[in-house]
């Protein structure tokens, strides 16, 4: 059995069961000399054992000389975590935790049935883990009571501030008593919550474990530029690319996950979804599910991944960036956990480079920049698995010997391997074809405005396409652009004039890639159900001239409609010869005298 030094004899047999070897610098630093019986404030990054290490930490308080617990009454300590999944996770790993010692851990969590959680603890507890909200209730119903308690945690306790939950946690600290140990966990210690420290701690110990590259040295971080209108199918041939055991696809809003878990679920993956409009008993069988591998892609929200830990989770991808390095990091925690590798993909709309790159700085991250991955390298990589597929070296067996031997005996070997091929390939997505992505430079040159009506440079010698969409069809540049770039393989630059008329609409080309466009699309034409491109043997006349010309045709041609006269002003509608109006000085009259 491995020698834990400092820890307790009976946390160090369910550590040796459980399969540790060694522990991670934050459990250890919770077992210095200096910090026994202190309140404490520690910074700590997600993923770095940060659960066993405050369990370990309470051994000492909660333990008896004898290395026993008391008898299960009023709780002695609490845990209190943002969100539900988390405090699910604090309950499970302080249960193998304290198995040893007998210890019994009682879990207050909204969504849950609360007449079970009061019955519970009415039976007694030594440890309750629970979200403030639901915290504060049993509190104010009578059913938790607090007088035996000896330390409180907050774990994430920068999370729970930031989704505004600071009165709960300061009524259930001004509702225990004054002489508990405070342990406080956060990823960052903003001012927030040294404020909170300062009022409900006393002389506590500031410990640092989430400095260096130490916390990033496990996850590979990957920055895919694409277009906004390609980011979907950009997701889901990373997805494809990296054919991860389990992922997470992180977005800003539910109504994101809805729609992303519906479309990658339409195209043939295992997904389930996470946010917060779901049931307890919902987000507890999507969660199983992926443990399980009857998933493999988790969508979720921030906050409903938030203390989501998955042993097999290789792959995290931002769908929407995050908003700061904080969530970053966070999500970005969820893979690479206890020496397993893993990926963070950042997708990169153009417009959100800049941002990107501080972001980046910021989180003292260095990501490798590129594009989402094309069909020809998901096929690749596709066929690399393929060859290291682990069914080549595995022994022959006994009761396959014969249906081997009759494959051999009625088939050619290439045409078995071929078959094999195929099998392989049936279950998987065709990944998407996606538009090149434009060269990026660091400082574009600006280029010159050329005159109004002057065609471009690159435009000189170009060819004109027909599009058989028009005004009559609600034809806009805004999803022409898009549509003509992906079927064609282009980008907007290779993009010239627009011009959109009643039922077609013509659009120039430049004259490098009229062909590599013309081949791409084919002979049909055809680029969406019911739009076809043909090539143009000539310019078509710009909108304006056609109305000059129809302006300016000539009236006194035999049989043309005389042109009808405009309506003369108001102010010449006097006639030359019309007698003056009467003035309005009194004249002169005779009777006057």
């Amino acid at each position: 059995m491995p020698a834990f030094e400092n820890v307790v004899p009976v946390l160090a047999r369910a550590l040796s069961a459980r399969g540790f070897d060694a522990l991670t610098p934050v459990q250890d630093a919770m077992l210095a000399a200096d910090v026994q019986g202190r309140d404490l404030v520690v910074s700590a990054q997600t993923g770095s054992g940060k659960t066993v290490a405050f369990g370990l930490a309470l051994g000492a308080t909660l333990l008896d000389a004898n290395n026993q617990l008391a008898q299960p009454g009023a709780p002695e300590a609490l845990i209190i975590a943002p969100t539900r999944e988390l405090a699910m996770q604090v309950r499970a790993e302080l249960e193998w935790l304290y198995a040893p010692a007998g210890g019994r851990i009682a879990s207050c969590v909204g969504g849950m049935d609360a007449r079970d959680e009061r019955r519970a603890l009415n039976q007694g507890a030594h440890i309750v883990v629970g979200t403030p909200g639901r915290l504060v209730d049993h509190i104010r119903r009578g059913s938790l009571q607090l007088e035996n308690l000896k330390a409180v945690v907050l774990d994430e306790a920068d999370e729970m501030l930031n989704l505004g939950f600071r009165e709960e946690l300061e009524h259930i600290l001004d509702a225990s008593p004054a002489e508990r140990r405070t342990l406080m966990f956060s990823a960052t210690i903003p001012r927030a919550i040294e404020t909170l420290a300062k009022k409900y701690q006393r002389d506590a110990v500031r410990v640092n474990t989430a400095g260096g590259q130490k916390q990033h040295a496990d996850i590979e971080y990957r920055a895919l530029v694409a277009a906004g209108h390609e980011s979907e199918n950009a997701i889901f041939n990373v997805l494809r690319y990296y054919d991860a055991t389990n992922a997470i696809v992180f977005c800003g809003t539910r109504a994101a996950v809805t729609r992303l878990a519906s479309r990658f679920e339409n195209r043939g993956l295992s997904v389930v979804a996470l946010s917060g409009e779901l049931s307890q008993s919902a987000r507890t069988h999507a969660l199983q599910a992926l443990r399980d591998h009857r998933a493999q892609v988790c969508v979720a929200t921030d906050v409903a991944a938030r203390g989501i830990d998955l042993p097999d989770l290789e792959l995290v991808i931002h769908a929407d960036l995050p908003k700061n390095t904080e969530a970053l990091l966070h999500r970005s925690g969820r893979t690479g956990r206890a020496g397993r590798k893993g990926a963070s993909v950042l997708i990169v709309p153009h417009s959100a480079r800049r941002r990107t790159e501080r972001l980046l700085k910021d989180a003292n991250i260095n990501a490798k920049w590129g594009e989402p991955p094309s069909v020809e390298a998901i096929k690749r990589r596709d066929d690399a698995r393929l060859l290291a597929d682990p069914l080549f070296t595995e022994a022959l067996q006994a009761s396959d010997e014969g249906i081997v031997q009759a494959l051999l005996a009625e088939h050619d070997p290439v045409q078995i391997a071929a078959a094999f091929v195929r099998l392989y390939r049936k279950g998987q997505a065709a990944p998407e074809d996606l538009a090149p992505t434009p060269a990026w430079t660091d400082k574009p040159e600006r280029a010159e405005r050329a005159p109004r009506g002057a065609p471009s440079a690159n435009f000189e010698g170009g060819a004109w396409v027909t599009l058989s969409v028009g005004r009559a069809q609600s034809a806009e540049p805004r999803w022409l652009i898009p549509m003509l770039c992906k079927a064609g393989g282009i980008n907007k630059r290779q993009l010239g004039s627009i011009r959109i008329l009643q039922h077609e609409t013509h659009v120039e080309i430049d004259a490098a890639s009229i062909d590599s466009f013309l081949q791409r699309i084919g002979e049909g034409g055809r680029i969406e159900k019911n739009i076809r491109v043909t090539r143009s043997g000539a310019a078509p006349p710009q909108q304006r001239e056609q109305r000059e010309q129809r302006e300016h045709r000539p009236r006194a041609e035999e049989g043309a409609r005389p042109a009808r006269a405009k309506p003369p002003h108001k102010k010449d509608r006097k006639r030359a010869d019309a007698p003056p109006p009467p003035s309005k000085k009194r004249q002169w009259h005779p009777a006057d005298g």
